[in-house]
């Protein structure tokens, strides 16, 4: 029941005009029931299995449904000096992190292993396919690439869907959707 409506809100998005790259997103859900293991990250949100979560889901529905893929969170804690204000996050083995303010999702980042870290979780993809350390020149094929010019924090970019991320010697080495906390 609860998959025929995610499958009817779905419709109902993807009927509102959006962009081609945000209708290949709007089918993933359906195609996640198949893969109850996989994540797939938006610039509107993410999915897990075949439910969705899009940004301002609740914290705890979020978490339990990550947990049930990625296992349980390696970390939480807050940083109370974003400039959006103090926002709670939670890291999971394999380079995920969300963004929670007020117990709502407001983003995430995906990153390649830092020292010490777990590798990058291999069920964790963007949206159409992306993963960590992707080439620059897969990346750059993606609909609305554009690098953002005069970035302080090294070779950033954005795309029409929303997600943003960080090429490093070549590579995608970090991806990101919504309130992020980046000192620039």
């Amino acid at each position: 029941m609860r998959s025929a409506i995610l499958a009817g809100a779905m419709l109902a998005l993807a009927a509102c005009g959006s962009e081609p790259e945000e209708a290949s997103l709007e089918e993933t859900p359906a195609r996640q029931a198949i893969e109850a293991d996989a994540v797939r990250l938006s610039g509107e949100g993410l999915a897990v299995g075949g439910e969705a979560f899009f940004f301002n889901a609740g914290r705890n529905e979020v978490e339990t449904a990550l947990a049930k893929v990625l296992g349980e969170p390696s970390r939480s804690d807050t940083n109370t000096e974003c400039g959006a204000g103090p926002i709670d996050f939670t890291d999971f083995d394999g380079g995920l992190t969300l963004h929670f303010q007020e117990a709502g999702l407001v983003g995430w980042n995906w990153h390649l292993p830092y020292e010490g870290d777990a590798p990058t979780a291999e069920n964790v993809a963007l949206a159409g396919g992306e993963i960590l350390g992707a080439s620059r020149a897969s990346v750059e094929g993606r609909e609305g690439f554009a690098l953002v010019e005069g970035s302080t924090l090294g070779e950033e970019f954005v795309l029409a869907s929303g997600v943003g991320g960080f090429i490093e010697e070549g590579e995608v080495a970090m991806l990101h959707a919504g309130t992020q906390c980046f000192l620039r």
